[in-house]
């Protein structure tokens, strides 16, 4: 009887024993879905929210501030750097028109900070990049109707003298979205849109990197150099200004063409920042490998964990 007793007994010990680690894997096993699902969400968030921010302010790392009241911004120091390069990939051309009324530059004994396109009244005015709506308003001896918008690669755009304002303050927008329409309103003789990019609110000569002419930008970047831009913008009025003397070209047959338009392989603003924008197939390891830096420094200073999943054309922080 004792005997088996102790059999049983120890029959249900092992099978105890057994069911243990057993019990233990489909309990790990109903739990690793969850953590899955957890890590997951933790990305989505983490991308969210660092998409959030660059809407919130666009170019956050080269302005010090948003503001919806001053039309032209200033910086600090009230200049730009010595250099920057502004990627131009992904832009829309803010009309179809191809005809240039007025060159950037000196005129009527004032500077001209703009290139003014002929458009007639009602036509569709389009934004150049994506990016957030700055100043919507009406200048009636100046601008007229206007439109500023501030873009991810650092540039701010204007369109003025429109006859209607599509967009409000604060709104996101896609580049080739409407934003208004052509008019002739405030300081205007005729019916056109006056075309500004400005960099930390220094106006630069648009036709340094829109070809109105060919429809086109004239190059995946533009690297601005303090000590040339005004003979590079003198020969890009020459190319692509009205009467241009090259209307079915879009190169310059000068030696050091080079210099106009200058592809860079990232779009930086200051000599401390730098942006990374993603390929499809990048990873973070990749990027940081590619880029110098450890992965831990790439995640840290974009404020993203380890298990984010990137989006092709997803910008990214690195130095």
């Amino acid at each position: 009887m004792n005997i088996k007793y102790l059999k049983t007994t120890l029959i249900l010990v092992v099978a105890s024993l057994l069911t243990i680690p057993v019990q233990g894997q489909d309990l790990l096993a109903r739990q690793a879905p969850v953590d899955k699902k957890m890590k997951k969400v933790d990305s989505v968030a983490l991308h969210r929210l660092i998409f959030q921010e660059m809407l919130e302010n666009p170019a956050a790392d080269l302005y010090e501030e948003w503001d919806t009241e001053m039309t032209h911004y200033h910086n600090a120091n009230g200049i730009l750097p010595d250099t920057a390069t502004i990627d131009l990939r992904g832009f829309h051309m803010p009309t179809p028109s191809r005809v240039i009324t007025s060159n950037f530059g000196a005129r009527w004994g004032r500077q001209h900070k703009g290139l003014d396109i002929k458009v007639y009244i009602g036509d569709t005015i389009r934004a150049a990049f994506s990016g957030k709506v700055r100043i919507v308003k009406n200048e009636p001896r100046g601008y007229g109707k206007y439109v500023v918008i501030r873009h991810y690669n650092g540039l701010e755009t204007y369109y003025a003298h429109m006859s209607k304002q599509l967009v409000s303050e604060d709104q996101e927008v896609r580049a080739g979205e409407s934003i208004g329409l052509g008019g002739n309103t405030g300081r205007s003789t005729g019916s056109h849109l006056h075309f500004e990019t400005r960099l930390c609110g220094v106006a630069l000569n648009p036709a340094l990197m829109f070809d109105f002419r060919n429809q086109d930008v004239t190059g995946d970047f533009y690297t601005y150099h303090r000590k040339r831009y005004a003979s590079e913008s003198a020969r890009a009025t020459r190319l692509r200004g009205a009467n241009s003397d090259a209307h079915n070209s879009r190169f310059d047959t000068d030696e050091d063409d080079d210099e106009l338009a200058i592809a860079a392989p990232e779009a930086s603003f200051a000599p401390e920042v730098h942006f990374h924008k993603v390929k499809k197939g990048e990873t973070l390891q990749s990027i940081a490998r590619k880029r110098g830096m450890t992965i831990d420094a790439l995640c840290k200073l974009n404020h993203i964990g380890k298990n984010i999943r990137l989006m092709p054309g997803q910008i990214l922080k690195y130095n």
